[in-house]
């Protein structure tokens, strides 16, 4: 009796215990299972990060921080020849104080007007406000990496007829309108400004610049303009987030010099609560490849006055809302625009995105040697574009 007791009571605890465990098997397979079902379908499923072309070029050295000016060498596109200060001294930032017209060396603003080409970097983690807008001279390079570099809350960067710019590794954000006064634009002349738009960063008549790996967010008007004939420039690997009008190819329907203007927009992350302009594009030829585009307000790529636009391998995830689906949009009443050159090619459309293609006869970019590079399927971008943004690389390590 006493055998069969225990016996019973062995088989009731190893009941018990199978129980419990598959129990909790089924608990678990239950959680995530919801949380996949939480998630659209169209979603990018885990993936492992890929090293895009710009970013091979110089992340795998761990000696990156003593050979910062290899990274001049990296650049593709129409803006590849942006040299910046490739061929100028260091300059180290430590001051992050701000005098528009007479700045003292050590704060950026001096750094950034001088003649001579220079490679800015910063000696630690800061955030400038600045008091005015910060004039760009010609060959100067902003190396935001090793540091937390912010420029916000003020007006922020004004490239106004100037040429070999980059601007690398920093956050802008929150920008407001410059103000009319005394700016400084170089050693030898400070003359008065009328006040800035508050873009995050405006490209006047400017040639050979190249945008990297920037944070660019909330500005009073838009993050990026490219206007007054700016040619040859390359805006690469940045993530834009939480703002209306994005970013502005070409000034306006009346200035037919932008026809000249040719821009690559590639490897950015477009995120959430972006409205429109991704970019939009006057006169002008741009070429949009293997950017992420995490929904749109009103649409993503757009444009007027007859520009030429090649969206390639990027990857649309469009809102939820059925009359915002459409990527593309014409800012104009006339006809005519069925013969802009407008089209898609290896593109990924999800959650109901589409592209509304124009026009006839070729439309590839005509890249010299040392500008082109091979766009990826659009299925690859979200990889491709997973390291946007400021990295925060650490010294004597892979960045």
């Amino acid at each position: 009796m006493a055998k069969s007791t225990s016996f019973q009571l062995l088989s009731w605890l190893l009941i018990c215990s199978v129980s419990t465990v598959v129990a909790s098997k089924l608990s678990h397979e239950h959680e995530t299972k919801a949380v996949d079902d939480y998630l659209p379908s169209y979603y990018p499923q885990p993936h492992k990060n890929l090293l895009n072309v710009i970013d091979s070029c110089w992340r795998l050295n761990h000696d990156w921080s003593s050979n910062r000016k290899a990274l001049a060498d990296c650049a593709i596109g129409f803006g590849s020849n942006a040299i910046g200060g490739k061929y100028g001294d260091i300059y180290v930032v430590t001051d992050p104080s701000d005098d528009p017209a007479n700045p003292e060396p050590g704060t950026l603003r001096y750094g950034v007007i001088q003649s001579e080409p220079l490679w800015i970097i910063f000696k630690r983690d800061m955030v400038l406000t600045l008091k005015n807008e910060l004039m760009v001279n010609s060959h100067k390079t902003i190396d935001g990496r090793g540091a937390k570099v912010e420029i916000s809350n003020g007006p922020c960067i004004t490239l106004d007829y100037v040429t070999n710019v980059i601007i690398h590794g920093i956050s802008i954000h929150d920008c407001k309108p410059g103000k009319k006064g005394m700016v400084r634009s170089s050693p030898e002349h400070v003359g008065e400004r009328l006040g800035s738009d508050g873009d995050a960063i405006s490209v006047f008549g400017s040639l050979n610049v190249w945008i990297d790996h920037c944070y660019l967010a909330r500005a009073t008007d838009g993050l990026l303009d490219v206007i007054h004939a700016s040619t040859a420039v390359t805006i690469s690997n940045n993530y834009f987030t939480e703002h209306d009008k994005v970013m502005l190819l070409g000034h306006n329907d009346q200035y037919t010099a932008d026809r000249s203007m040719k821009v690559t927009v590639v490897f950015n992350h477009f995120g959430r609560e972006l409205v429109q302009r991704m970019p939009r594009v006057r006169y002008g030829y741009a070429h949009v490849a293997n950017n992420y585009y995490d929904q749109w307000l009103m649409y993503a790529i757009g444009g007027s006055a007859d520009p030429t636009i090649f969206s390639e391998g990027n990857y649309f995830i469009a809102p939820d809302k059925a009359y915002n689906k459409e990527v593309t949009k014409r800012e104009t009443e006339e006809k005519g625009w069925k013969s802009w050159k407008w089209r898609s090619s290896k593109d990924v459309f999800l959650n109901g995105a589409y592209f509304n293609p124009s026009g006839y006869g070729s439309i590839a970019p005509k890249y010299t040697r040392g500008q082109s590079f091979i766009v990826a399927q659009g299925s690859l971008t979200p990889s491709l574009t997973s390291d946007a943004g400021p990295l925060q690389c650490v010294v004597n390590e892979p960045c």
